[in-house]
């Protein structure tokens, strides 16, 4: 089987051996960009670089960028723990070109690196395209040799990026791998594509245009290249299977779950653990980048995640503070390639346990209210409007 780190390791040491600057993870915390709350996409922290407000002394680039997405446009916070690809901290692999290679390099790397470095069955794989991108259909069938049928035109946003209602934009091209007819889906652009059968695993963004207010105005002088492939999206298929949380890094923090709760980690509680092992990565992860409870902006945030988690340790019957013993697993899993979160171990711990212990206590005196409010109340009964406000 192949893990996590070593699929991590590939991507980056193929495109390190091919020209490209290997750059290490930005802080989720964005630098100077005031639109976002997190970090939530690879290209983020070259956001200037397209746009020409910043230079970087290389002209190619691939990196492993930390992102978490659960709060704003990129909510996912209430699915995750209840699919097979919702996350709230997720890593995003991309390589990046600064106008140097532009649509068939790309496609090219793209194609290498799935089939031949990575040996994926290429009878596996259909590739979108822009319904205008006549030059991205004709470089796939020479490239790939794929037959016309999985090459699909898409005519909507889905396979056109934007950075903004102004600046760089231009089409997408998505690979998406079949996971086989077993599972129910149909591929991108059918009446069954929110089916699970097709999974999108890599987005090649060819920026091409120069956009104001949501108006093509001008081809860009130097085209350039944005690719993201959810590194535990790969991972699932790389290791033989259909849901991110049956990879190697997700059931090493699901078994350490359950083996402190003593709770099976299937069946009723699959998906507490889950959501357990999913935000015990965000939290720590913001902890180590500077990020610390509070009661507004990226603090408030990380605290609803905490508790969410702690909610959901209560309901699979965790007696004592949890999240904070399971942080030693995540530095086993993750720390060799995010030493920050090495550094980071013992504030981390010592925020969990100190949030959780805070959050138990409320937990206790809520309920308490509720059975003193309830305990007269007939079966069907209303409670009061004053009683309900305080059990809240």
């Amino acid at each position: 089987m192949t893990s996590t780190n070593d699929i991590r390791r590939s991507f980056l040491d193929y495109f390190g051996a091919n020209g490209h600057t290997i750059v290490p993870s930005a802080p989720l915390v964005p630098h100077n960009d005031p639109t976002l709350m997190f970090v939530n996409a690879g290209m983020v922290p070259f956001k200037n670089v397209f746009t020409g407000l910043e230079t970087r002394p290389y002209k190619t680039a691939t990196s492993s960028q930390k992102s978490v997405r659960a709060g704003g446009k990129h909510n996912d916070l209430d699915n995750v723990g209840y699919t097979a690809r919702h996350h709230t901290f997720f890593e995003m692999l991309g390589n990046f070109s600064f106008g140097d290679y532009f649509k068939e390099q790309a496609i090219t790397h793209a194609w290498t690196l799935l089939t031949k470095e990575w040996g994926l069955p290429a009878d596996k794989l259909t590739v979108t395209v822009y319904h205008t991108d006549d030059e991205a259909f004709a470089l796939w069938k020479k490239i790939a040799g794929l037959p016309d049928h999985r090459i699909i035109r898409i005519p909507t946003k889905d396979n056109f990026w934007a950075m903004g209602d102004s600046g760089p934009c231009g089409p997408c091209s998505e690979i998406f791998y079949d996971h086989g007819d077993h599972i129910w889906g149909g591929p991108p652009g059918s009446p069954e594509e929110d089916g699970d059968r097709f999974v999108e695993i890599w987005n090649l963004v060819f920026m091409q245009y120069e956009q104001e207010a949501n108006e093509i105005v001008s081809e860009l002088p130097r085209p350039s290249i944005d690719t993201g492939m959810g590194l535990e999206r790969i991972a699932a298929v790389m290791q033989g299977v259909h849901n991110n949380y049956d990879i190697d890094t997700f059931k090493a923090l699901i078994e350490a779950s359950g083996t402190i709760t003593r709770t099976a980690t299937d069946g009723d509680h699959q998906a507490s653990h889950r959501v357990i092992a999913d935000h015990l990565r965000s939290t720590s992860f913001l902890i180590a980048d500077g990020v610390l409870p509070a009661n507004e902006g990226r603090g408030y945030v990380l605290r609803r995640i905490m508790r969410r988690a702690m909610r959901h340790a209560h309901i699979i019957g965790a007696k004592d503070p949890l999240m904070y013993r399971l942080v030693g697993s995540l530095v086993s899993e993750m720390g060799a390639a995010y030493p920050e979160l090495v550094r980071a171990q013992p504030l981390i711990e010592e925020t969990l346990l100190r949030e959780e212990t805070r959050f138990r206590k409320t937990l206790e005196n809520g309920l308490r209210l509720l059975d003193e409010a309830t305990v007269d109340l007939a079966e069907g009964g209303t409670l009061p409007g004053e009683n309900r406000v305080q059990t809240l």
